[in-house]
């Protein structure tokens, strides 16, 4: 797998590990590999056995009574998607943050 994308479904992170054992040369071990030996590839994707490396959460926020004409929730949403369009991770990083 490449560094530049991790994994970003269950399914996909379970993929990833299984190859990389083969391509290591060692047995893979583990759910998905058990879930691999009965059902194949496709028992993977229908019932992976990794979590997800990421976790997003959604907070509601009410506009001030005293801003009706500004919205600092907009505010809010442009800064997150500025940060997330601006922060720079290094092929290192993701390795040590891949399981």
């Amino acid at each position: 797998m490449s560094g530049r994308w991790p994994a970003a479904e269950a399914a996909q992170a379970d993929y990833e590990q299984l190859r990389a054992a083969v391509l290591a040369g060692t047995a893979p071990v583990g759910p998905a590999a058990s879930v691999f030996a009965r059902s194949g590839l496709a028992g993977i994707i229908a019932r992976p056995s990794a979590t997800p490396g990421w976790l997003a959460t959604l907070v509601g926020a009410r506009r001030p009574a005293w801003t009706p004409h500004a919205d600092p929730r907009l505010e809010a949403l442009a800064a997150g998607y500025q940060f997330l369009l601006t922060v720079t991770v290094s092929p290192r990083q993701l390795q040590e943050v891949a399981p």
